[in-house]
């Protein structure tokens, strides 16, 4: 398959990037390609300019402040899973991006890349539901930040709008002696999830809990009803349980030829709770 004819735009600063997406509706930005180009090599997009962000250092890179940290978009996924400061405060990003592809994707992929794409069944966003991240959006005049919450809105589709780029994913400092987990089911390694969850869990204060699970068709999902039984259970075996037969319960999978409804409905609460117990045995107290 060889794509649909487009400009192709190079810029080295991301004024200029900006600038190039605020003059063209119709312009989509290049990451790492692992999702843009198998889409414009089966003709599922057609952009009239592509804008590659790959010779703009400063949008790649990983900060860390009494606050949290701040992930570049461009940062390549095999540079967060190496990076130590991420595998000790913010585990949960090594654990899945284990199950992103292999290592030739995660070679070129990136951070900021897989989170504007949001495939329905993709680990990363599920990842940043559950630490409460925040994404920083720019265009050409101005910025704004977007919790995750609101960022993921369905399939395939995020709060960007024409003209905008994700530039760079804040995390928050992780609650006190917070565990962190996360479970996926996989047709194949590499493959995406047929169900997947990501938990963080903290006895600190009244405690913190976060359920996230993906793969059931729209993208990340938070489990209130599974967070809230974590918490009342205190964090106990039967809590555990009665997580993930909240999480089972509270998703609306459909029929695919990966798998049928009932099969990802049934998964989404093994995964749920094995993650949960994960995230459980790495928690402080």
């Amino acid at each position: 398959m060889k794509p649909p004819p487009f400009a192709y735009r190079d810029p080295t600063t991301l004024d200029d990037a900006l600038a190039l997406l605020a003059d063209d509706a119709e312009a989509r930005p290049l990451a790492g390609g692992q999702s843009l180009m198998p889409m414009l090599n089966f003709r599922l997009v057609r952009p009239s300019t592509v804008v590659d962000l790959n010779r703009i250092s400063a949008l790649a890179g990983i900060a860390v402040d009494r606050g949290g940290a701040t992930i570049g978009a461009m940062t390549r996924q095999v540079d967060a899973l190496r990076a130590p400061v991420l595998a000790e405060q913010w585990p949960l990003i090594r654990m899945a991006l284990e199950h992103v592809g292999h290592l030739q994707t995660r070679n070129r992929g990136t951070i900021g890349g897989s989170l504007a794409h949001n495939d329905p069944a993709a680990e990363l966003p599920a990842v940043m539901l559950a630490l409460d991240a925040r994404m920083t959006v720019q265009r050409a005049k101005g910025a704004r930040t977007i919790s995750a919450q609101e960022f993921f809105v369905s399939s395939l589709t995020t709060a960007i709008v024409a003209g905008e780029l994700l530039t760079a994913i804040h995390l928050p400092s992780p609650p006190p002696g917070a565990g962190m987990g996360f479970a996926e089911l996989a047709r194949r390694h590499g493959d995406f999830a047929l169900a997947a969850a990501a938990i963080v869990v903290s006895r600190a204060g009244a405690g913190h809990a976060r359920v996230v699970v993906t793969g059931m068709g729209d993208g990340p999902q938070r489990i209130p009803a599974a967070e809230a039984a974590l918490l009342n259970g205190r964090f106990g075996e039967a809590a555990i349980a009665e997580a993930g037969a909240a999480a089972s319960a509270a998703v609306s999978p459909i029929d695919d030829l990966h798998a049928p409804a009932w099969y990802r409905r049934k998964i989404a609460g093994v995964m749920a709770a094995r993650a949960a117990r994960d995230a459980i045995g790495r928690m402080a107290g």
